[in-house]
């Protein structure tokens, strides 16, 4: 793995949801961020993270 790799997937780790301040589970295939708690995926576009509810997946 790379460094800059590494720098990324801590990066990722270190996001909580902007609602419920909870953590976030990173989903690598559908390049995502995943909120249990609120019922949400954050997608990740371009390496960058978009956390905005608005933008955000509903969870099945």
């Amino acid at each position: 793995m790379t460094d800059a790799v590494q720098a990324d997937r801590k990066m990722l780790e270190s996001l909580v949801c902007p609602m419920t301040q909870g953590p976030l589970a990173y989903d690598a295939e559908r390049q995502e961020l995943v909120s249990k708690a609120a019922g949400l995926a954050f997608p990740i576009r371009g390496g960058i993270p978009i956390m905005l509810v608005d933008e955000a997946r509903r969870l099945d």
